[in-house]
């Protein structure tokens, strides 16, 4: 079972605050979870964020993997720093954001005859003057 640190959101509509919580990654966003470590209010003024660091480690260390926006709050909650230097930072890098799929090769592509065009257009200014 792949395991998610990530936000479930709550509040009125145009008034958001967000939970931090444990979720399967298969349940919706704002479904079934595991457990609350915390919430989030980016409306008040300066942005409330309260984490429980002690279960926040315990499920980082079993291997929960935090979204982006959750890794940001967990970092300003100090609990991502806690985490390296408990794990060994060689060991954990932090979530990267999902590049886009490599398909194709890209091949240099082929120069337009530039002296073509370039001719072409000294041939119509002659001709217009």
């Amino acid at each position: 079972m792949a395991v998610k640190i990530r936000l479930m959101r709550v509040g009125k509509k145009k008034q958001p605050t967000y939970r931090v919580v444990v979720a399967d990654a298969r349940s919706p966003r704002d479904g079934r979870f595991l457990e609350i470590l915390g919430q989030y209010a980016p409306r008040q003024e300066p942005s409330l964020v309260t984490i429980d660091s002690e279960r926040a480690l315990h499920w980082l260390n079993a291997g929960a993997q935090p979204t982006e926006s959750a890794a940001k709050i967990l970092q300003i909650a100090g609990v991502w720093d806690a985490y390296q230097e408990a794990n060994g930072k060689a060991a954990v890098s932090r979530p990267k954001a999902k590049s886009k799929p490599k398909t194709m090769k890209e091949a240099p592509a082929a120069e337009p005859p530039a002296a073509a065009s370039d001719g072409a257009r000294d041939d119509t200014v002659q001709a217009q003057a």
